[in-house]
């Protein structure tokens, strides 16, 4: 009998969790199929997700009929209730994870609109008001890990709501998001408040840095002078990403397993570092590349569906992402010998990323108007 790569993966301490989230995939069951027999631990979801979940599709119809006939009629409310829904719903379905797991695992997250980036008071003020009103132990709320959400951050943590930081992309940035963590995790201590059931995860973006790179890169090579210098080039395709997750990851046990501080705060719980968009954009990757590559122990991989039946079907179980950390940190100085900055490339990764989830928010904000304003009407 083939053994489940999954379940192999929670032997050494690290997750699975599913990178998608829908009315039907909870209806359906499937959900919980994947808890049971693939042994997924946890579910994320951003506005992108959201919006091919609602976008098109009559599962909704019913929860906003709901919503208006109790006078809810703003778009971003209406969302926001829908989202709640399937959030609390996953939850329930994952609470024996969370206990199973005395806390490290069975998590959900809900994200705060994608236009608040920048915004830090509004950013703590929704966080705390989806955080209250879903009312779960075993919810995270995504924040951005821009620069105006690290503030955020510390005052969440502070207050013990559970926070995803999303979106990061460069290793200064990490250590900026777990520098606020415990500022938060200390700030309560000093109040005398509890701090053992206060969670946090650091998710650290993966493909998308190899495919603003390559693309770099790819135009680097059409202009090349020499043999010698585009063999170079193409050496460096589809290295950035993996070898920018494995000095993140590096960092990560240094702040959480070696320096003073962290082990400072009694009963604290490590950020875990959690591995996002890992689907492999590039078809002449592996389709499990970003799993394969970055296996680690107190780490979690989120999965879009194809990604994970690939693994499932195909993928490693071994450690792999302390492996090679000294030729990754080679990696940049070759990017940087060819002229690519990384931290320019994150720069504008992270940029990138707010503009695309905030453009997803209000397209499907768009679309929730459109049937509210049809189903007002049918009504009148």
């Amino acid at each position: 009998m083939k053994t489940n790569p999954i379940r192999n993966l929670l032997e050494i301490n690290e997750s699975v969790w599913l990178d998608n989230l829908s009315r039907n995939l909870i209806r359906s069951g499937e959900l919980q199929r994947l808890i049971d027999e693939d042994g997924v631990t946890g579910v994320t979801s951003n506005p992108s997700i959201f919006q091919k979940s609602i976008s098109g599709s009559k599962d909704y119809d019913e929860s906003i009929l709901r919503l208006l006939e109790q006078g809810v009629r703003d778009e971003k409310e209406l969302f926001l209730g829908l989202a709640m829904e399937d959030v609390s719903r996953a939850a329930q379905l994952f609470w024996p994870a969370y206990l199973r797991s005395s806390g490290l695992d069975g998590f959900i997250s809900i994200e705060v609109s994608p236009d608040l980036a920048h915004d830090t008071e509004k950013t703590v003020a929704e966080a705390k008001r989806l955080f209250s009103a879903i009312g779960r132990k075993n919810i995270l709320i995504k924040v951005p890990g821009t620069r105006e959400g690290l503030p955020a951050i510390e005052e969440l943590t502070g207050e013990g709501v559970n926070v995803n930081v999303t979106l990061l992309f460069s290793v200064s940035r990490y250590e900026e998001i777990a520098d606020a963590y415990l500022h938060g995790l200390e700030k309560r201590v000093r109040q005398g408040k509890p701090i053992d059931e206060v969670v946090s995860v650091a998710s650290f973006f993966v493909s998308r840095v190899d495919t603003l790179v390559d693309k770099l890169l790819e135009s680097r090579l059409a202009a090349a002078a020499s043999e010698g210098e585009r063999q170079k080039i193409k050496s460096l395709m589809g290295k950035a990403a993996v070898a920018n997750a494995k000095l993140a990851y590096k960092k990560y046990r240094e702040i959480f397993f070696k320096e003073k501080r962290f082990r400072a705060l009694p009963k604290a719980r490590i950020q875990r570092i959690l591995w996002g968009s890992t689907g492999t954009k590039n078809p002449a990757y592996s389709d499990v590349k970003y799993v394969d590559e970055l296996i680690g122990r107190d780490s979690i991989n989120t999965l879009p569906e194809a990604t994970l039946k690939a693994y499932l079907d195909h993928g490693l179980t071994r450690l792999t992402i302390d492996k090679g950390v000294h030729e990754a940190e080679s990696i940049f100085l070759e990017l940087k010998e060819v002229g690519i900055d990384i931290d320019r490339v994150t720069e504008d990764l992270e940029k990138e990323g707010v503009k695309l989830f905030s453009d997803s928010f209000f397209a499907l904000l768009k679309e929730i108007a459109q049937k509210r304003d049809a189903f007002l009407t049918a009504k009148l």
